[in-house]
């Protein structure tokens, strides 16, 4: 960003990903973890968001069942800046708590469900207006239509999941000695490729199917053209690693290294890689594939001292 932008515009980042040093003075990446926190446990991009927000004006105070929202991806539950956002829109009423079920009350609607429905509109309705009704659903709340379209799109989704899931049990996942990896290709033909991101969450749970002490890499075939910015120059893939359970506690120990490390590492000079420790992301050039698994295969070698 700061290449690409030059000093040209004031520039601001509001995220919850391992960030990069800023070399542009116009370029402020306001995430919290360079402020000492932890993006996978402590706060989430809706956090940060709301942060800033409220920030610019206190009559965004309101939005702070935002950040509860959001921050539901986080695994380890509210704790820190989370919490302390959680215990102020339980004060405000602007969320219910009940039995540690959590509630929007103004749209009398879990606070689960909703980032559920948002997956959804975000994801798997990228190219059909999505984004656009999430905006609406997180101020207004649901309507009817929104509704019939998040049935449509959960189902078409659904199928396409079973489609590759029934696919890997048949062929199984390529594999080398620390990844295990699959290629959805154009399965997902008109969803947002984060749907490749949320099928290997779930494939990491599938203890039947894949092997417990191996990275999972899911390919997907990025669309040529991307809503209200255009027409990519290039063909690109996007990869998505998700980290196993036992993987996980190699990696707390320094041994591995982690989701993020492990493709910013891989796809340096041809990817742009963003994520966590246990979740990550890279979009590259669809001919740098196997470039991308063996410079990844070569690094966990290498950092487990064991090629």
């Amino acid at each position: 960003i700061s290449e690409l932008n030059n000093r040209r515009n004031l520039t601001i980042i509001l995220d919850h990903h391992d960030p990069k040093p800023s070399s542009d003075p116009e370029v402020f990446d306001l995430n919290l973890e360079n402020f000492g926190y932890a993006g996978e446990t402590d706060f989430s991009g809706a956090t940060c968001c709301y942060l800033f927000a409220k920030l610019l004006s206190d009559d965004n105070a309101d939005l702070d069942y935002l950040a509860i929202v959001g921050s539901q991806e986080l695994p380890s539950g509210y704790k820190s800046v989370n919490n302390l956002i959680l215990e102020e829109s339980i004060r405000s009423g602007r969320i219910r708590r009940e039995d540690n079920v959590l509630e929007v009350v103004k749209f009398k609607i879990g606070v689960s469900k909703l980032f559920s429905i948002l997956q959804i509109l975000g994801a798997v309705g990228y190219y059909e207006g999505g984004p656009d009704m999430g905006i609406t659903v997180c101020l207004e709340g649901l309507n009817h239509y929104i509704e019939e379209k998040i049935a449509a799109w959960e189902d078409k989704r659904k199928q396409v999941n079973q489609k590759l899931l029934g696919r890997l049990y048949r062929e199984g996942l390529m594999e080398t000695e620390h990844i295990q990896w699959f290629d959805a290709g154009d399965m997902y033909a008109g969803m947002g490729t984060k749907v490749i991101g949320q099928f290997c969450s779930f494939l990491s749970y599938q203890k039947r199917l894949i092997k417990s002490d191996k990275y999972i890499i899911g390919f997907i075939n990025v669309p040529p053209i991307i809503p209200k910015w255009g027409e990519l120059r290039e063909r690109l893939i996007k990869a998505s690693v998700r980290v196993p359970q036992k993987l996980r506690d190699l990696i707390d120990k320094g041994i591995l290294p982690g989701a993020f490390q492990l493709v910013e590492v891989a796809s340096q000079g041809f990817g742009v890689a963003d994520g966590h420790r246990y979740a990550a992301s890279v979009v590259l050039p669809l001919n740098k594939k196997e470039e991308l698994i063996n410079n990844a295969e070569r690094f966990v070698c290498l950092c487990s001292k064991k090629c």
